[in-house]
């Protein structure tokens, strides 16, 4: 941002326009509320004296921000930067390429007074690349195929450059065609072959399916697609050679490949980028843009690949023996035919290894450089003296265990300082994090500030409502649950409360992020399950205070690479003791030929007084998934229980319906209660003691982890009966024995990070950071680890890299970063 902008009536727009436009949108469809940013910001922008026609035209656009279709989102945010530039306004490169029918103004000179900002602030004000790698693709000189065009631009590629870094998923060996005989079941081929018949019949009378029979001189094989279409008989007219790879399988009528990659023969002997050599495949794009995009990439590469400015300094790469950042780039879209095809498939070559460390390296930088902002800023010095503290403990109707201890210590010294706390709180399910955020709330109220508790569900949010009302209410304070339900009138009545400071500490879910809540004195803001909420919700419930103290909780055992990757800017705790009289969870898998077999370990639980959950994946039945459904299930159990009460809870019920159920739960009234994975967080019932997770194999190791947590909160021995499919595959069934085999949370979470990737296993894409393409969490640990230890060593010789030799990795840093180094108190 240059110095104008920051005076500009409308400058408050572009922190939330950023992230929510930023990559093409790439993840608008996890922001939710975005009105109430952006109408806020238009109020400070009349009071600022803003045109009146801007102003209009910005609101005409407020009811399509939050609309149910992403592309009338897409089309009112890219009409609102268009308003912002017409306005004067500078914009970020992220926002400027939103604007393809107005010329993009060159970025402005840094003067005198922006060269002296520090920290996230400077490098925000890095001017984005020139040159021709920045040169838009519609303007690079070659005709580009307008779908493939289309494609690149809503995967946010729209620069020469940006080509370079839309890296290969995997490669195909064609230095040598197999005949179609040489091909095996159960692995990827590829061959070459003619069209001998194609066209669509139906299957079962109503589905529509594509065939088409290739064949050479060794034998035949089908493409086969399941959602056919006109088009694709063009894609394989009679008589013509194509290339055809993908999985091969066996089916009743010979080998077949369902949806190959599909491709003209016609160049077969003389291509130098589609044939005789090992060839890249790309994600995310059609099966018939491989080829064009291949091509569009060899040009590339070929012209601008030495145009690439290396952006590591030459002593970091020669102590790791990292080949040049050219070199890589070549060599990851077009290995030499000496390369391993296994090692290029598993991300383990030399240009892989370059660029995984580039990816953790800048990652690191980026976050500790966060960091650092964070630590510049004033914040709350609560008093955490032993006498404050130990009132605050005493509020607590249970002694806290040695961890517990340790974690509020650690906690008070970050709150007793001049700057923010901004610290993550990891524990297993049931460890007592609950009791320790409560402590730390305690000593914020006992110094006359507000707290803001934010919960993924509502039914979590009114049980920390009232337990803390319990334990806070006879120090004098009140606790108020915020939320979007309820009568008008009372919503009013405790939104003035809490902007008068008459309510105390706020509990609620994303209805506290809304524009009508307003704090008095906040002064610590926890984020309960944090994962569950996207980053610019997190920050948005931050900025209804004066940089307050942060503390944001997880059941979900995170990794330490992954911790490292997502948190490097926040200290971190951990409970790793669970509180005296929790017994472990005995887990069992079953499979579905034995259901009976679980219902009568329930029906004996039943008998001595207890309860139990059944958890299912659905609400309704639904005809795309096969699962069995909640409300079905209702009904088969209350038959076979037939002396027992059986309860339904799902996310689609009413609030006021939800605590009915569970309160009906709580008191024994409801024996059995079937739910949905709503029951995943915050659910308390001491007297149940078994948990069934029904379609065990669908779920992840961490989900299945949290549900089973529910169960074993009383001193009763607990089980967990994980009911799988006939069909599942081989790591469905492994990730089902790691949870027979293992109660440790973090032994769990490493499985499923190793898994799952952390994209599913978290949810990486709300958390504000960059996106890795070749880097591997679990793979890639030890490489994380030196790439974290090059960014600490060289931010403490050089914290604001104004050193000649760094003007490469702070280029590439802003470039990378983006405005999300302007999140810098999010978690």
């Amino acid at each position: 941002m240059n110095p104008s902008s920051a005076s500009h009536p409308f400058s408050a727009l572009l922190g939330p326009l950023r992230y929510a436009c930023q990559d093409q949108f790439a993840r608008l469809k996890t922001v939710k509320n975005l009105r109430q940013p952006i109408e806020a910001a238009l109020k400070g922008a009349e009071a600022r004296g803003a045109a009146d026609g801007d102003v209009a035209s910005l609101r005409r656009e407020l009811p399509n921000v939050d609309h149910s279709s992403l592309e009338q989102r897409r089309e009112a945010l890219r009409r609102i930067v268009h308003v912002l530039h017409r306005s004067g306004l500078s914009l970020p490169s992220e926002l400027q390429t939103l604007m393809p029918v107005e010329p993009i103004a060159e970025p402005e000179e840094v003067d005198g007074e922006e060269a002296e900002k520090t920290g996230p602030a400077r490098l925000l004000s890095i001017a984005p690349s020139t040159g021709p790698l920045a040169v838009p693709l519609n303007k690079a000189g070659w005709r580009i195929n307008s779908r493939l065009l289309s494609t690149l631009y809503r995967k946010g590629i729209q620069r020469i450059g940006d080509v370079l870094f839309l890296l290969p998923r995997c490669y195909e060996d064609r230095r040598k065609m197999l005949p179609i005989a040489h091909l095996r079941a159960g692995e990827r081929g590829v061959t070459v072959g003619t069209v001998r018949t194609a066209g669509e019949f139906s299957i079962r009378g109503r589905r529509r399916l594509f065939k088409a029979v290739i064949a050479d001189e060794s034998g035949s094989i089908a493409a086969v697609y399941f959602h056919a279409g006109p088009w694709l008989k063009g894609r394989f007219p009679i008589g013509k050679r194509i290339v055809l790879s993908g999985e091969v399988r066996a089916s009743s009528s010979g080998w077949e490949i369902a949806h190959p990659e599909v491709e003209p023969a016609d160049d077969q002997g003389s291509s130098p980028v589609h044939f005789n050599r090992l060839v890249p495949i790309y994600s995310g794009l059609e099966r018939f843009e491989q080829r064009s995009f291949r091509d569009l990439a060899y040009k590339i590469a070929d012209r601008y690949g030495d145009a690439l400015e290396e952006p590591l300094p030459a002593d970091l790469r020669g102590k790791l023996g990292l080949i040049g950042i050219s070199e890589a780039i070549r060599g990851i879209h077009f290995p030499a035919g000496a390369e391993d095809l296994t090692r290029l498939n598993q991300h383990l070559s030399p240009a892989h290894r370059r660029l995984a460390f580039d990816e953790l390296f800048f990652l690191q930088l980026g976050i500790l450089v966060r960091r650092q902002g964070i630590q510049k800023q004033p914040g709350i010095a609560f008093n955490v003296e032993p006498g404050r503290l130990a009132k605050a403990c005493a509020a607590l109707p249970f002694r806290l265990t040695q961890a517990q201890q340790r974690v509020i210590g650690e906690i008070c010294r970050d709150m007793g300082r001049g700057e923010p706390m901004n610290r993550l709180l990891q524990g297993d399910v049931g460890s007592g994090k609950t009791a320790v955020a409560t402590a730390a709330a305690a000593i914020v109220l006992l110094d006359g500030y507000q707290v803001a508790i934010m919960a993924p569900t509502e039914i979590l949010a009114e049980q920390h409502q009232k337990s803390l009302q319990g334990m806070l209410g006879p120090l004098g304070f009140k606790i108020a649950l915020v939320s979007a339900g309820g009568p008008a009138k009372q919503k009013r009545e405790i939104r003035e409360a809490i902007a008068q400071g008459k309510v105390h500490l706020a509990v609620g879910t994303h209805a506290l992020i809304e524009e009508s809540v307003e704090f008095h004195r906040l002064g610590m803001v926890v984020i309960d399950e944090q994962h569950r909420f996207g980053v610019l919700q997190r920050h948005l419930l931050m900025t209804k205070g004066r940089r307050p103290d942060v503390l944001v909780m997880t059941a979900t055992p995170i990794p330490r690479t992954l911790a490292m990757t997502l948190y490097g800017d926040l200290e971190v705790s951990v409970i790793d003791e669970l509180p005296p009289g929790r017994t472990p969870i005995a887990t069992r898998v079953f499979s579905e030929k034995v259901r009976a077999r679980v219902y009568e370990l329930i029906g004996k639980e039943l008998s001595n007084g207890r309860q139990c959950y059944v958890v299912y994946p659905l609400v309704e039945e639904s005809e795309k998934v096969d699962l069995a459904d909640a409300t079905q299930g209702v009904q088969r159990l209350q038959e076979i229980f037939k002396d027992y009460r059986v309860g339904l809870l799902h996310g689609r019920l009413k609030a006021e319906a939800k605590e009915a159920v569970m309160e009906e739960f709580r008191a024994g009234r409801i024996q059995i209660l079937v739910c949905t994975t709503v029951v995943e967080v915050g659910v308390d019932v001491a007297n149940a003691s078994v948990m069934v997770i029904e379609a065990a194999e669908r779920m992840g190791l961490s989900q299945l982890h949290q549900l089973r947590g529910r169960v074993g909160r009383g001193s009763a021995k607990s089980y967990c009966f994980l009911l799988a499919g006939y069909a599942r595959s081989k790591d469905a069934s492994d990730r089902l024995a790691v949870m027979e085999r293992s109660n440790d949370g973090f032994e769990i979470a490493e499985k499923d990070l190793e898994l799952r990737g952390p994209g599913e296993f978290l949810g990486t894409r709300q958390s504000g950071i960059p996106e890795l393409a070749v880097a591997n969490l679990a793979r890639d640990a030890a490489l994380l680890a030196v790439a974290r230890e090059e960014a600490r060593r060289i931010l403490a010789a050089d914290p604001e890299l104004r050193l000649p030799e760094q003007a490469g990795l702070i280029k590439a840093l802003s470039e990378r970063w983006g405005g999300r180094l302007a999140l810098s108190r999010v978690g």
